[in-house]
This record gives structure tokens, C-alpha cells and sequence, in this order.
């Protein structure tokens, strides 16, 4: 990207999603980056100092917060502005993966690492918008075609 640092969204919701992209920090560390999550003491601990978009939860299956969410990723992404949008999901990542994708951003998915066999329905929702779709398990190359298997990142 010559000489222009990159700039990443970080998206996810709070717990073991988050700590799936808070795993990828050696790869973020001296990027420019920004974080969408829930606004919960596990990831206001977590992301102590780091720049944090709250996005609306609960979010599962529900509505009311795609609705919010998409509202949000429009303003995080539009004043922000990333290279590229990272998530190793949940509910918060359709949204931005959707908006993103009209945006012209570049999206990476990562299927959690609980997903061996089967697929998440976010992974479902993004697999066809995301620019590279990550999985754990060789096994979900059956799954998910495209995808690329880097093993466990947990």
C-alpha cells in the first residue's frame, strides 16, 4: 500500500470472538486500527486504549440490531474510513461485511474454531461478500470451497 499505513476494522462480538481477534495481534499491532464491539467490561478490559465503536447487543437473531448495526457501520466506515475489515464474527460482522462491501473495502472472514464440521450462520452470511474466508479445520474446506484452512489461530 506504498507509503500509506493500513488501516483495519477489527469486528466482533465480545468474548471468545474477540479474543479470536485479539489472537491476530502481531498482525495488527503497527497497523492503524479501530474496533467494533460490544461495549462490555470483557472488552473495554481487553481493548484498554484502543480506539472502540460500540456496536448494539444482544444482536443474535435479532432485527432491531442488524438495523442498528447497520446504521453504525455506515458512520464507523465512512469516518474511519479502514483498508481493509477484519471478523472472526458474530452478529456484528453482517452489517459491516455488508456495508463494507459496498464501500469497496477489502473483507476478511474467520469461521471460529468451534465450527469444525458445520456452518456459522455468520459465516453463511459472509462467505459470499468476504475477500478471503479463513477456516480452522480442514474439514470445512468441504464446507466452505473457497475458503483458505490456516489452523488454529486460537
Amino acid at each position: 500500500m506504498n507509503d500509506k499505513k493500513m488501516k483495519v476494522c477489527l469486528v466482533g462480538s465480545s468474548g471468545g470472538h474477540l479474543n479470536h481477534l485479539y489472537k491476530l495481534k502481531p498482525f495488527w499491532e503497527d497497523k492503524d486500527r479501530i474496533w467494533a464491539t460490544f461495549d462490555k467490561e470483557d472488552s473495554r478490559s481487553l481493548l484498554q486504549g484502543e480506539t472502540i465503536y460500540p456496536v448494539y447487543f444482544p444482536s443474535n437473531r435479532s432485527i432491531k440490531a442488524l438495523i442498528i448495526n447497520t446504521f453504525r457501520a455506515f458512520k464507523i466506515l465512512r469516518k474511519e474510513n479502514p483498508d481493509v475489515i477484519i471478523s472472526a464474527g458474530a452478529a456484528p460482522a453482517v452489517p459491516f461485511f455488508y456495508v463494507g462491501k459496498l464501500m469497496r473495502k477489502k473483507l476478511i472472514y474467520i469461521e471460529p474454531f468451534d465450527r469444525v464440521h458445520t456452518k456459522s450462520l455468520t459465516g453463511k452470511l459472509c462467505y459470499r461478500k468476504a475477500d478471503v474466508f479463513i477456516v480452522q479445520w480442514e474439514e470445512m474446506k468441504e464446507v466452505y470451497p473457497k475458503a483458505i484452512c490456516l489452523g488454529s489461530i486460537i
